[in-house]
């Protein structure tokens, strides 16, 4: 799908960070952009301040919920017509990390039911639709490296999230070309620098109802500035990407057809390499640095 003008494309998540970058990538493409987000303040600035950019409208959504993302899949296909492409992008933390017998059942809950549970919905509410249409199309599950990659200890549920994305969008995308679809599907790992993304705040938007049950010590880094602080105390790269650059690149992968979309896979390589190695020799696989 090397021309985006005048397609389709719905992002989750897409009024602020990662998924403002995508959106924003995609009207400059010429795309038809519907931003579906669970905050209706930031999703009505964000079309406001998007409307010179190109043809953008938005529609409330929880991602959990498959009942909004049925409706947002049958809005957009009575109005647009069509969905050429779908970035299953919003997400969240549990809020923390830590050790994970800390954790909580509604930690694991509200995370995936944000990271997983709404990439499936997205998957069962449009995919069927997409490939009834006839249309070429390209489902973007947004996942990590932190999980997607390698696990990350001091992150279990998150990255364990993560890791179930990476795995369903492999299935997702040889099913499809075994069922002589047009429509195919791809991975990205959000990379290239530090994100400084809603992710850190996700908090704001965790239901009450899935609060956490018992207080719990504030975990070192659980803010962005902590974090980058620590890991320039480590002597790490403290560089941050450009979220805007970061959503061309995505889109700039998707025209390309590539099915993991993502910076720096020569090293992600090398560590699924240690971590063969360490599989064969029945030991347990290093931990991921970052």
């Amino acid at each position: 799908m090397d021309d985006l003008t005048g397609k389709v494309a719905v992002v989750t998540g897409g009024a602020g960070g990662i998924g403002r970058g995508i959106t924003e990538a995609l009207l400059e493409e010429g795309a038809r952009v519907v931003i579906a987000d669970v905050e209706a303040p930031v999703l009505e600035l964000a079309v406001k301040e998007l409307a010179d950019a190109g043809e953008v409208r938005g529609v409330l959504t929880d991602v959990s919920s498959p009942e909004s993302v049925e409706a947002l899949a049958e809005d957009v296909f009575s109005r647009e017509g069509a969905c050429h492409l779908l970035f299953n992008n919003a997400g969240v933390t549990s809020g923390g990390g830590g050790r994970p017998w800390e954790q909580e059942a509604n930690d694991w809950t509200w995370c995936f039911s944000v990271n997983v549970f709404g990439v499936a919905n997205g998957m069962l509410s449009f995919v069927p639709r997409m490939i009834e249409s006839g249309e070429p199309g390209v489902v973007v599950n947004t996942s990590s490296m932190d999980g997607g990659i390698a696990p990350v200890p001091y992150a279990s549920v998150y990255a364990s999230s993560k890791a179930a994305i990476s795995c369903l969008t492999e299935a997702l995308a040889h099913q499809l070309i075994a069922a002589g679809t047009d429509v195919r599907a791809a991975v990205f790992y959000p990379s290239g620098g530090l994100l400084d993304t809603g992710l850190w705040s996700a908090q704001r938007n965790r239901p009450t109802e899935l609060a956490r049950t018992r207080p719990r010590p504030p975990a070192p880094g659980t803010t962005f500035e902590e974090f980058k602080a620590q890991l320039q105390a480590a002597g790490r790269s403290v560089d941050v990407m450009d979220l805007r650059e970061l959503g061309r690149f995505c889109v700039q992968g998707v025209k390309r057809g590539d099915f993991i979309i993502g910076h720096g896979l020569e090293e992600s390589a090398a560590m699924l390499h240690r971590r063969a190695d360490a599989i064969g020799a029945g030991q347990l696989p290093p931990a991921a640095l970052s």
